[in-house]
């Protein structure tokens, strides 16, 4: 069981949303410092144990910043986000960039940024010497294991799946690097996302080891670093259980020492690219009641709407909802509780057994530290709402100022259009 908690008292949820315009994120610093050190302690016996949080899921140099303080470096798919994690001191090998179908330029950029570059495809590598003009020191590859292993709900189907360097060629891959004068190797893959069975991590593990052995014997390349991805998932019911990442741990420090070791790669330094699991429990989407409505259905109108967190909309994903200072009332009551998008999927919850709610109620919805905001958007003309830092020492700080109209007008032109040929 996973108890949903607010980070401060339904009082001080209230106080702050009366100060606060409406949506807004908020994050609990001391909370995400507490688990990026218990998850790096939990994996201190790998050698340069490291893990590069996925820009994708909150990025904001706030919070890149904080877990840069505990180690950790950016995984990063973009330019916008090889910049992001530059201007939040993370640099050169602290980067590992990840991206598909990726523009010359992006290239160019992740190698003068000294990145590690994960290449997605066997194409890639005349895609990337090309947009560079030369091969870094050090490559990585994504691996898709195919039919070999199964996906999970989000990732889906390997088979299906438009990532990484399939069975069949990922062997040539090293070996086209190695004739090129790459020095350095490494090995990726990401094969689930929010995978709450620590089996199926091991199980990667495993794969990625026996992988790592065969390209020693097959290309003559020593594999330097294994990549796990991401994939640990969070317990968004309250019902799921939390994944037990030191049994997760143990299992692979087992298999290291009974696969790596007697192959002689040891040692072989082990990298994640978690994110969802290092902020997505400690931010909090706190948003305002418009309108209780009564119609075939009972429902709760929020002044959010899945334009600031769409997972609910779009996968169909549950997200906890508190209503502040009703934790002791019945949930006796069923409603949707809506947003205010032109579209009927603009919804967080259906169907959900809340305390009576009421006009002017603040509702708190859990787990949207990660994949919240960041997947927000723009369309109805709807506008990014702010994010905010629960410090340390109980202060908040603003760490995103809310989108105005003036900014969403910037980009614009009213007086006429640019001719551009």
């Amino acid at each position: 069981m996973s108890e949903k908690k607010l980070p401060i008292g339904h009082g001080q949820m209230l106080e702050l949303a009366s100060h606060m315009k409406t949506p807004f994120y908020l994050y609990d610093e001391t909370a995400i410092i507490e688990h990026a050190r218990r998850f790096r302690k939990l994996f201190a016996w790998a050698p340069g144990f490291c893990n590069y949080y996925a820009v994708k899921a909150c990025p904001n140099p706030a919070i890149l910043k904080l877990l840069a303080q505990e180690g950790f470096g950016a995984d990063c798919s973009s330019l916008p986000e090889l910049l992001l994690s530059k201007a939040s001191g993370i640099t050169g090998k602290k980067i590992m960039f990840t991206s598909n179908d990726t523009p010359p330029e992006e290239f160019k950029a992740a190698y003068e940024a000294g990145a590690i570059i994960n290449l997605d495809d066997i194409t890639h590598i005349e895609a990337l010497e090309q947009a560079v003009g030369t091969l870094p020191d050090t490559i990585c590859f994504r691996y898709n294991p195919g039919p070999d292993r199964t996906g999970n709900a989000i990732i889906g189907n390997p088979v299906e799946a438009k990532y990484g360097v399939t069975t069949s060629q990922i062997v040539d891959c090293y070996k086209i690097m190695k004739e090129k004068g790459v020095k350095h190797f490494g090995l990726h893959t990401m094969v689930a996302s929010n995978e709450l069975d620590g089996t199926y991590i091991v199980e990667t593990a495993r794969m990625l080891f026996d992988l790592a052995i065969r390209i020693q014997k097959e290309a003559g390349v020593r594999i330097e670093f294994i990549d796990m991805g991401g994939g640990i998932g969070i317990p968004y019911r309250p019902d799921q259980e939390v994944m037990d990442l030191a049994k997760v741990s143990s299992e692979m420090q087992e298999l290291y020492q009974g696969m790596i070791v007697p192959a002689g790669l040891d040692p072989l330094q082990i990298v994640f690219e978690c994110g969802r699991v290092m902020t997505g429990p400690y931010g909090y989407l706190v948003s305002k009641v418009l309108h209780v409505t009564k119609k075939y259905k009972d429902y709760v109108g929020l002044d959010a709407s899945m334009a600031n967190l769409m997972r609910p909309a779009l996968y169909g994903s549950y997200h906890h909802i508190t209503v502040v200072g009703k934790d002791k009332m019945p949930c006796d009551h069923t409603y949707d509780v809506t947003g205010s998008l032109c579209e009927n999927n603009d919804k967080f919850a259906i169907d959900r057994k809340l305390p009576e709610v009421k006009k002017g109620d603040v509702v708190v919805i859990h787990d949207a530290g990660a994949h919240g905001h960041s997947m927000g958007f723009n369309y109805n003309g709807k506008l990014r709402c702010a994010e905010y830092m629960l410090k340390r020492d109980g202060s908040v700080v603003m760490i995103r100022k809310a989108q105005t109209c003036d900014d969403y007008f910037s980009t614009l032109r009213f007086d006429g259009a640019e001719v551009v040929i």
